[in-house]
C-alpha cells in the first residue's frame, strides 16, 4: 500500500488535529516516607514450623522408636514359648502380649482372651519367663496428645484467614475504605507554570485556586465558590497535570482517585468508599478532590433494561448526595477528568454539582512549540533541530504524542550511537509514530521500487502545481509500516476552515499518484488503495456535510455513525434512497474530474515526472525543495539529498 500523509485537518473541530500534556520542571522530589506499621511479634513465624514438627513426631516418632518388631500369632508364640526363646512378656487385660527374646528383639501377640488362659500362664512360668500384667487406659496426657494435630489444623486456618483479611485493607470493615491518594498540602510541586500552554484553561480553572486561597472574599460579596470542575477534552491533553497545578497552586492537600476504583463485586462497596472519600476530603478541608475517568461511574442512569439495581447507580447516586450536601464554608472542591462528556448522566452535570465545564483541547502549534521545549530540557539538542519546524510537522499530536515524539527522537539517536538529537532523530521519531517502524528488510522488486517512485513523484508533483495545495515537505520511496512509500505535505500555518478551493486542489493531489501512473505505465495498481479511500471520504463530506455539490444543494447531514449487532452493521440515514443515489453520484463525479485535473497537469509537465521519479531511485528520500527545483527545470543530482548523511556529517 502507497500511503500519503497529509498533515492537516478537514471540517473544523471534528477533523484531524493534535494535542499535548506538558510535564514538570526540574527533578520530580521523593515523596515523604509514610511511617512503617510495627512489626508482628519474632514468635509467630515459629509457630507453623515447629507444629509440623510436633505432628510428624507424633505420629512416626513410636514407630521410629520401636526398632525391629516381629508379630506372632497365637500359635507362633505358644511354640516360641515352647521352645525356650522367650525371655519376659507383658500381657493386658485384653490378651495383648508384647515379648522380647533371649536372642534379642521383641515381639507381639494376642492371647485369646476367650478361652481357659491358664495353661499359657503355666507354661511360661515353667518355661521361667518373666511375666508382667498391665491394664489398658488413656491418660489425660495421651488425649491431649492425641488432639493435638487438629488443634494445630484449625490454627493454621485462622492463620491463612487473618492474613487473607490484612490483603483486603485491613479486614472486610476495610473494603469500604476509598483508596484515594492523599498529597499532603505541602507537597504538590506542580505549578501552572509547569504546565505549557492553555492559558485560556489556566485562568479559567485559576477561580478555584482563589476561592480556595481567599474564601472570605466570595462570602463578603455574598457568592459562593464552585463546587465542581469538570476538565474535558481528548487523551493526554494534561487533564491530570492541570489537576494537580491547581493543588499545588492553592497549596491545599489533594486526594486523587480513578473512577474505576469505587467499583468492586460487593453490592454497596462503591458507595461507601465514595462516603469515606469525602469524609476524609471534610476533614482535610479546604482540599482538593479529583476524580479521573469518571465516567466509570456517572454514566447515565435507566440503561438496564431488566430495572435491577446496578452497583454503579448506587455509587453514582452516592456521590450526588455527597455532591448536594457541600456548604459553602467546607471548602472542599471537585474535580473531575474524562475524555466522553456525553456520558455522564445529565444530574451530575446540573448547576450546583459541577457548576462549569473546562475543555482541554488539542494544543495550537505556538502551544506545541512550548510543550516541545518542556519535553527537551534535559536533552541536548543539535543546532538543526528546530522545535517549530517539528510542530509545525505534528498538528493533532497531544501532550502525550510529543513527549512520546522527543523519547522516540532520543532513542533514534543513541541507535546512532549519538547522544545529541538533530532534526534527522525528530524526523525519524515522527516517521516512527504516525507510519510505524521501517523495515529494511522489506526489499521491493525493481518493478515495484519504480511504480512506488512514479506514484509518490505525481504526489509530489501536482502539491506542488496546486495554487491553494501546502507545500511539500518530504518524498520518500523507503518503506515505513504498512505504507511503501509516503509524500508529506505541511502546512505554513495551522488552519481551521478550508475553502472549496483547497479542498478541490486536495482531491487532485490525492489522486495524483494514481494519474501519475496513468501517464507513464497507461493502466492503475493497487498501491491508489488508501488514497482512493481518503479521496473518497473527503469528497463524500464535501457533498454531504459541506453543501459544495450544486446538485444535491446546501444542505448538511452531518456524520452517520453506524451501529452494530453482532455480526451486522446498520447505518441510519437522515435522508431518502433518492438522496444518496445523488450523494454518490456527485461524489463519482468529483473524484473523475479531480483525477482528470491530476492527469492533465503531470502530462504537460512529463519531463519532470520522469526527472523526480529517477531522483527518487538514486536518493530514495528527497525534501521539498527538490521538487521545486525540479519544476525549475534545474539539474539536481549533485545535490546531497540524503538527511541521514547530512546528519552524520554534521
Amino acid at each position: 500500500m502507497i500511503t500519503r500523509v497529509h498533515l492537516g485537518s478537514f471540517g473544523g473541530p471534528n477533523g484531524w488535529r493534535h494535542a499535548s500534556a506538558p510535564a514538570k520542571s526540574g527533578p520530580p522530589k521523593d515523596p515523604a516516607p509514610k511511617p512503617a506499621p510495627p512489626p508482628p511479634p519474632g514468635w509467630r513465624r515459629w509457630i507453623l514450623p515447629v507444629g509440623v514438627v510436633i505432628t510428624i513426631a507424633l505420629l512416626f516418632a513410636p514407630t521410629m522408636l520401636a526398632g525391629k518388631t516381629s508379630s506372632y500369632s497365637y500359635s507362633q508364640f505358644t511354640q516360641k514359648v515352647n521352645a525356650g526363646q522367650v525371655a519376659s512378656v507383658t500381657i493386658n487385660d485384653k490378651g495383648g502380649v508384647d515379648g522380647k527374646l533371649k536372642a534379642g528383639g521383641s515381639f507381639t501377640s494376642q492371647v485369646p482372651v476367650a478361652l481357659d488362659t491358664t495353661g499359657v500362664l503355666a507354661n511360661l512360668q515353667a518355661k521361667k519367663v518373666a511375666i508382667k500384667a498391665t491394664r489398658t487406659g488413656s491418660s489425660f496426657l495421651s488425649i491431649l496428645l492425641s488432639f493435638l494435630p487438629l488443634l494445630l489444623l484449625i490454627g493454621f486456618f485462622v492463620w491463612t484467614g487473618r492474613q487473607a483479611s490484612r490483603q483486603l485493607a485491613g479486614g472486610l470493615g476495610g473494603i469500604g475504605r476509598s483508596k484515594a491518594k492523599v498529597t499532603d498540602s505541602e507537597r504538590p510541586e506542580t505549578r501552572f507554570r509547569d504546565v505549557a500552554g492553555y492559558e485560556g484553561a489556566k485562568q479559567e480553572i485559576s477561580e478555584v485556586v482563589d476561592f480556595l486561597r481567599n474564601p472570605e472574599r466570595y462570602r463578603k460579596a455574598g457568592a459562593t465558590g464552585p463546587g465542581g470542575v469538570l476538565m474535558v477534552g481528548p487523551p493526554g491533553t494534561g487533564k491530570t497535570l492541570l489537576a494537580r497545578a491547581v493543588a499545588g497552586e492553592a497549596e491545599v492537600p489533594f486526594l486523587s482517585v480513578s473512577g474505576s476504583a469505587f467499583v468492586e463485586m460487593f453490592v454497596g462497596v462503591g458507595a461507601s468508599r465514595v462516603r469515606d472519600l469525602f469524609t476524609q476530603a471534610r476533614k482535610l478541608a479546604p482540599s482538593i478532590v479529583f476524580i479521573d475517568e469518571v465516567d466509570a461511574i456517572g454514566g447515565k442512569r435507566g440503561g438496564n433494561a431488566l430495572g435491577t439495581n446496578d452497583e454503579r447507580e448506587q455509587t453514582l447516586n452516592q456521590l450526588l448526595a455527597e455532591m448536594d450536601g457541600f456548604d459553602a464554608t467546607e471548602g472542599v472542591v471537585v474535580l473531575a477528568a474524562t475524555n466522553r462528556p456525553e456520558t455522564l448522566d445529565a444530574a451530575l452535570l446540573r448547576p450546583g454539582r459541577f457548576d462549569r465545564q473546562v475543555t482541554v483541547p488539542l494544543p495550537t502549534q505556538s502551544e506545541r512549540t512550548a510543550i516541545l521545549k518542556v519535553h527537551a530540557r534535559g536533552k541536548h539538542l543539535a543546532p538543526d533541530a528546530n522545535l517549530d519546524v517539528v510542530s509545525r510537522g505534528t498538528p493533532g499530536f497531544s501532550g502525550a504524542d510529543l513527549a512520546n515524539l522527543v523519547n522516540e527522537a532520543a532513542i533514534h539517536a543513541v541507535r546512532e550511537d549519538r547522544d545529541i538529537i538533530t532534526a534527522y532523530d525528530l524526523d525519524a521519531a515522527r516517521d516512527r509514530i504516525i507510519l510505524g517502524r521501517r523495515d529494511s528488510s522489506n526489499a521491493l522488486l525493481p518493478e515495484e521500487k519504480q511504480s512506488v517512485a512514479v506514484h509518490e513523484s505525481g504526489h509530489a508533483l501536482v502539491a506542488a502545481l496546486s495554487e491553494n495545495g501546502d507545500p511539500v515537505a518530504k518524498v520518500t520511496i523507503l518503506p515505513s509500516g504498512m505504507a511503501l512509500g509516503v509524500t508529506e505535505q505541511l502546512p505554513e500555518a495551522e488552519r481551521h476552515l478550508y475553502t472549496e478551493g483547497y479542498l478541490y486542489d486536495s482531491l487532485a493531489v490525492r489522486l495524483g499518484g494514481r494519474a501519475a501512473e496513468l501517464v507513464v505505465f497507461g493502466q492503475a495498481s493497487t498501491g491508489a488503495s488508501n488514497d482512493l479511500s481518503g479521496a473518497t471520504d473527503l469528497a463524500t463530506r464535501m457533498v454531504r456535510e459541506f453543501g459544495m455539490s450544486p446538485v444535491v444543494g446546501p444542505v448538511g447531514y452531518g456524520s452517520i455513525n453506524p451501529q452494530y449487532l453482532g455480526p451486522q452493521e446498520i447505518t441510519s440515514r437522515p435522508y431518502s434512497e433518492e438522496t444518496q443515489r445523488l450523494v454518490d453520484t456527485e461524489v463519482a463525479r468529483l473524484l473523475r474530474e479531480a483525477e482528470e485535473r491530476a492527469t492533465e497537469a503531470l502530462r504537460s509537465h512529463r519531463d519532470a515526472l520522469d526527472q523526480l521519479t529517477g531522483i527518487l531511485l538514486e536518493r530514495e528520500t528527497v525534501d521539498g525543495s527538490v521538487v521545486e527545483a525540479v519544476l525549475r527545470g534545474e539539474h539536481v543530482h549533485g545535490v546531497a539529498l540524503d538527511k541521514r548523511n547530512a546528519a552524520a556529517q554534521a
